[in-house]
């Protein structure tokens, strides 16, 4: 699974145009915790094959995490078609983490942060 790194000046518009689910990670370079998730995505790559995966540094792109009140890692935000559906909240496993989008996709979209 490719990942793509997200700043403030291209987050908005290149969601916008991605079709499709999208799962954005917000991640930094010490956490363990986000090092065992991106781990458990690229092994189950092929399962998460239809998601496009895209990596925030929460450390650095300090405008992003707040606008998303990001206040601990790794933190999961799902979009569809380029629009905010919502946070995604899942133990560190493929079956956990399709259980929490489909239940996120069942639910109507929440309101961007």
């Amino acid at each position: 699974m490719a990942t793509r790194q997200l700043t403030q000046f291209d987050f908005h518009h290149v969601l916008a145009e991605t079709d499709g689910l999208s799962l954005v990670f917000f991640t930094s370079p010490g956490c363990g915790a986000c090092r065992h998730l991106k781990r458990i995505l690229e092994e189950q790559a092929d399962e998460f094959s239809s998601i496009h995966l895209f990596e925030v540094d929460a450390q650095q792109e300090m405008a992003l995490t707040r606008e998303f009140e990001v206040f601990h890692l790794p933190a999961l935000f799902l979009f569809q078609n380029g629009q905010y559906h919502a946070p995604i909240q899942a133990e560190p496993s493929p079956g956990s983490l399709w259980l929490a989008i489909e239940e996120a996709l069942a639910a109507e979209p929440q309101e961007a942060p």
